[in-house]
């Protein structure tokens, strides 16, 4: 589990702003997603490569109740991806002599986005990010996170029964988990209010809260 604190450039995070309000306004764009029960999770999800829901996972690529398919994944984005994975591997060749980066840190060929949007009383639950494939699972494929607009206060641990950790997730930050920590439990517990920087909202009008993109390969 890797934090690359502003790893994203400001002209990086106002290109990643522009885009997902370009695709969240298009017919597979943000929605509040819900259970049947009619409970809805407290952010706007927006799929990108393959659609997922909390009930239906990755079973289809179209949302059901709209029938639209999955957006594709910007080159742009996958660009900055490669380029955090580089950089992960980078810091643990230098802090690790023992193993092989790609030993403790897999690479992956990202099939998927996910975008949520936290406003100021937006949060996620601890749970596990355990839909992909048994494949990537067993192989600790990892989720790389990109944070962009107010702080989020980040919950992480390897179980439920004992008090998560916290960090804070700052505007071009990048959390990176894979191998043996692919199945940690974490969640947002609260976003801090007017923490986005000043220059970021000028440029792009990034109404209040946090934008978070989730990379994963199915």
């Amino acid at each position: 589990m890797i934090l690359l604190k502003n790893c994203i450039s400001h002209s990086g995070q106002v290109k990643i702003i522009k885009r997902c309000r370009e695709l969240g306004l298009g017919s597979g764009g943000f929605y509040q997603p819900g259970y049947s029960t009619g409970a809805k999770l407290r952010l706007q999800m927006m799929c990108l490569g393959r659609n997922w829901d909390p009930e239906r996972l990755y079973k289809d690529t179209f949302r059901e109740i709209e029938g639209v398919e999955a957006p594709s994944i910007p080159d742009e984005f996958k660009h900055l991806v490669k380029g955090a994975i580089q950089t992960s591997h980078a810091f643990l060749k230098n802090s690790s002599k023992l193993h092989p980066a790609e030993n403790i840190l897999p690479s992956m060929s990202h099939d998927i986005c996910i975008v949520n949007f936290y406003t100021r009383n937006g949060k996620l639950g601890l749970h596990q990010d355990k839909d992909e494939s048994k494949e990537s699972i067993r192989k600790g494929l990892p989720v790389v996170s990109f944070s962009v607009g107010d702080s989020a206060e980040f919950l992480y641990g390897f179980d439920r029964h004992n008090e998560a950790e916290k960090v804070l997730l700052e505007s071009g930050d990048v959390l990176i988990f894979g191998g043996e920590s692919r199945l940690i439990f974490h969640g947002v517990s609260h976003i801090l209010e007017n923490t986005a920087p000043r220059r970021l909202l000028e440029e792009t009008n990034l109404r209040p809260g946090h934008l978070n993109l989730t990379f994963r390969q199915y």
